[in-house]
């Protein structure tokens, strides 16, 4: 069976899971037709599709072993999608699986274990770096807040000071990556969700990008949120995978995003290395100093400080994931996960809530966004060196614009988590 035929099966299956689950597809851009024409399988119906396409997928991975890399690649992402989508089946059939089970088979990787202990070294830096102003009674938790709160933007300038920060990543991007013309994007403020911020990609290049209003927004957050959601993340991610893969190369798979497959990982991962990558540290604090803090109302003077507090918090990132898979696996219950969640994660008992919904809505997703990142990363910084060594002298603007070169071409041309190993 031609590869393209199974994609194309392999579309219809997704739409059709989605039937079952809404919210399995994130994107779709295909004809519209397709949607007006889908019939509702039974579960079982699903399954054995499922299986049936695996099997073809992976027979025809192993008879072509003289394949193009770019073929094998397309081939190799195609099977794993699959199996993300048998397992997914089974899921809504009542088949559980372990956290780690789960994410390797959504996602073709598992997330390194962590305890208590790796994290308390962290919580014993970021009490000596916080100011002692904010000691007295407090526990950690309490302190960071109190501090932070100086950092919160007002409600009336959010759109201001976020847009102004899409606007600056759009135009760093697009110094390194051609995007469509016709690209843009709306953004709309929001409230009760389990996300903090959505970039919904509607197809023909175009994204609205939801901001969670539930919660304060730390000037931080905005070039987080602008890079991650907007440029050089899933907005530009989308567009390129719509550009390059389904547009030009015609491979239909690409007309579809399922959220729980294996191009999320890469999807939350480059979205999150992605800010690094637009952004060196020297530039966005003197961004955020010069531009955004000004915009906001917020003073500035605190910036060097605030800046080694967000590295302490970046490291513990990980403790999503150590507290997911305790509680997927039935370790701990809900009141233990908000408890880990706030010492740890260093949010109060609200944001913790929220972030335990989310954990019970995505399930193992957490790992995309901190393993998809460290991955991502690895990847394309084992190829920067590489080439830097294969040249007798580099600048640090070569190094730059490498690196901008082997980031734009992954976006391109999506590769799985074994594939980026």
């Amino acid at each position: 069976m031609p590869v393209d035929d199974l994609a194309l099966a392999y579309v219809q299956l997704t739409l059709n899971i989605n039937e079952h689950h809404d919210g399995y597809v994130d994107a779709f851009y295909g004809p519209k037709e397709w949607l007006s024409n889908i019939q509702k399988w039974p579960l079982e119906v699903l399954a054995q599709e499922a299986d049936t396409l695996y099997q073809k997928v992976t027979a025809l991975e192993q008879s072509r072993h003289s394949l193009a890399p770019e073929a094998k690649c397309r081939i190799h992402s195609l099977k794993c999608h699959l199996f993300a989508a048998k397992t997914f089946i089974a899921q809504l059939q009542g088949h559980t699986l372990s956290f780690d089970e789960e994410s390797c088979a959504l996602y073709d990787a598992i997330s390194p274990h962590h305890s208590e202990p790796d994290f308390d070294t962290l919580l014993a830096e970021l009490d000596a770096v916080l100011p002692t102003e904010h000691n007295g009674q407090q526990n950690l938790n309490q302190r960071l807040t109190a501090y932070r709160s100086q950092f919160i933007i007002p409600k009336e300038h959010i759109a201001t000071v976020f847009n102004t920060a899409i606007n600056k990543a759009r135009a760093l991007t697009l110094q390194h990556i051609p995007l469509p013309e016709n690209e843009n994007f709306d953004v709309e403020l929001v409230t009760d969700q389990v996300w903090s911020a959505y970039n919904w990609f509607k197809g023909d290049s175009y994204s609205l990008i939801e901001v969670n209003t539930d919660f304060p927004i730390y000037i931080d957050r905005a070039v987080d949120l602008a890079c991650h959601e907007g440029y050089p993340g899933h907005h530009v991610f989308n567009s390129l995978i719509e550009q390059n893969l389904y547009k030009k190369n015609g491979w239909v798979e690409y007309c579809i995003y399922p959220l729980f497959s294996p191009l999320s990982l890469l999807a939350e991962g480059s979205a999150n290395y992605g800010i690094e990558v637009v952004f060196s540290q020297a530039t966005r604090m003197a961004f955020e100093q010069d531009v955004l803090f000004p915009l906001a109302g917020l003073d500035a003077s605190e910036v060097p400080r605030y800046y080694r507090i967000l590295a302490i918090l970046q490291k513990l990132s990980y403790v999503d994931n150590m507290v997911a898979r305790r509680y997927l696996d039935g370790e701990i219950d809900a009141e233990q996960a908000i408890s880990l969640l706030m010492k740890y994660a260093l949010t109060d008992e609200k944001k913790s809530t929220q972030r335990l919904k989310f954990i019970e809505q995505n399930r193992s997703y957490v790992i995309n966004y901190n393993l998809g990142q460290d991955m991502t990363k690895a990847y394309v910084e084992r190829i920067v060196q590489q080439q830097i060594k294969a040249l007798d002298s580099v600048s640090a603007t070569q190094i730059t614009a490498i690196r901008w070169a082997i980031f734009a071409d992954l976006l391109r041309n999506p590769r799985c988590a074994s594939l980026l190993k």
